[in-house]
């Protein structure tokens, strides 16, 4: 196998734009002062990203990813993240055995 220096030089370019854009988003928050609805937005972000990350997923499968996570959020609701997670696999497993 050899390495293409495309390749690599890519991959090195990826990485310094990712790592970019996390320290100029950390200087950022700290030169601005965070209230209102800024502050309400950056809370909301992380469960809109994981909405975003995991929506398209569960409407492109069939109905065992689908019945997974509606039995993951409905866990979710009550119980701890790890046990959550965990009913949610064991859901999936489960619903896919049971269709087919």
């Amino acid at each position: 196998m050899t390495l293409d220096p495309m390749v690599l030089a890519a991959i090195a370019a990826m990485a310094g734009a990712t790592y970019f854009t996390r320290i100029a988003g950390f200087w950022l928050v700290r030169r601005v002062r965070l209230s209102g609805p800024l502050a309400g937005a950056l809370a909301a972000m992380p469960g809109s990203i994981l909405v975003a990350l995991i929506a398209p997923t569960v409407l492109s499968t069939g109905p065992a990813e689908s019945g997974a996570a509606l039995v993951t959020i409905a866990l979710a609701w009550r119980l701890p993240p790890l046990v959550a997670i965990a009913g949610g696999v064991a859901s999936v497993v489960a619903l896919r055995v049971l269709t087919g």
